[in-house]
């Protein structure tokens, strides 16, 4: 991973055209009038200068957070840094670095592979590691900035690698810096975390207190890798055989109040207490509750097993599937008195950041 304090040479590339259907995984049919691949940073400095030329940048990491529209006429630059590294064993912690363009998976894989534990409850999330900080993704009782160290990043418009602490990166529940500021304003280039040792299970929700090869025994870090992907293979579909985005809303947080009075006139409403006292609700029991499981409108549809995920059934488009999301939405608004949240990005041109 780059040095922040060095100079990058200027390499020669230009931008070209490029089918993006297979670039998402909700495998909307997509074309983009200029695109780059960024196998090295040494290309930043011209991600840059071209940047102004389109009327924005659409930094691409592995396409499973992302609504495209048909045709892009932004930039999209593609971020393909490789490569994981120990940079350091601590005694309270393994000190790992990843390129944001690894996938996720595979990265989790390779740590669990090496005794890097810390990270088995987020297997099986689809994209890539540079895609994990915006989202500030999470999955069975672990959030990325629970293991999250520094990251170096190209801030686009100055033109320079910066490290970014936690603190920096302003994480919150599905959420961050990278979110809130201009799209294409930030390329992350590489990540880094600290794994805890000792190392403990984290086995807090209830699927992974029933899955049966967690039962009755102090589980290794494998056990619960295998556990995770066992129950996400179960209730969610591969984007190799439906196109889907993964989770399509956020759990909503809501206070105390609020959850009492829902309770009342709801039995079996499903929630979490979180640390400052509100509660998270299950968006997708909210979903299923209004009998949209299994619905669809037109090539936008609702999967089968888990509400909480749209799905392409061929040939679906942003506006379909943004369409059908309006429809749920409504709809628990209107029971629940609870406005849900997309979580992918929909990606709509507007201006790049200065060059």
């Amino acid at each position: 991973m780059p040095d922040s304090s060095q100079a990058l040479p200027d390499i020669p590339m230009a931008p070209a055209s490029q089918d993006l259907t297979p670039l998402n995984t909700l495998g909307l049919s997509a074309y983009a009038s200029a695109f780059v691949s960024l196998d090295s940073p040494s290309r930043l400095e011209q991600v840059s200068e071209f940047a102004g030329r389109y009327p924005g940048l659409l930094v691409l990491g592995g396409g499973s957070n992302l609504v495209l529209p048909p045709r892009v006429d932004s930039l999209v630059a593609r971020v393909a840094f490789t490569g994981v590294r120990l940079l350091e064993a601590r005694p309270d912690a393994w000190i790992i670095e990843a390129g944001a363009g690894e996938n996720w998976h595979g990265f989790v894989s390779a740590c669990v592979a090496q005794g890097w534990d810390g990270l088995e409850n987020l297997a099986l999330i689809p994209g890539t590691v540079g895609a994990a900080p915006v989202q500030n993704i999470g999955a069975y009782g672990v959030e990325l900035a629970d293991r999250f160290l520094g990251l170096t990043a190209w801030n686009v418009r100055q033109r320079r690698l910066v490290d970014m602490d936690a603190a920096a990166c302003r994480y919150a529940y599905r959420d961050s810096l990278f979110k809130h500021d201009a799209p294409g304003a930030w390329i992350i280039v590489a990540v880094r975390f600290a794994l805890p040792r000792p190392w403990r299970a984290v086995l807090d929700y209830p699927d992974l207190q029933r899955h049966p090869g967690l039962a009755g025994q102090a589980p290794s870090a494998r056990a619960v890798f295998d556990a995770v992907c066992d129950i996400r293979r179960a209730k969610l579909p591969d984007p190799a055989v439906i196109g889907n985005a993964g989770s399509f809303f956020k759990n909503p947080l809501v206070d105390a109040a609020t959850r009492d009075a829902l309770a009342a006139r709801h039995p079996g409403l499903v929630s979490y207490v979180q640390p400052d006292g509100r509660y998270k609700l299950a968006a997708g029991w909210l979903i299923d509750q209004c009998g949209w499981k299994g619905r669809h409108l037109g090539a936008a549809g609702v999967h089968d097993r888990q509400a909480l995920v749209l799905v392409n059934r061929g040939g679906a488009t942003a506006a379909d599937i943004m369409a059908l999301a309006a429809a749920i939405q409504r709809d628990v608004a209107g029971r629940y008195q609870v406005m849900l949240e997309p979580e992918p990005v929909v990606w709509r041109d507007g201006p790049a950041p200065p060059a």
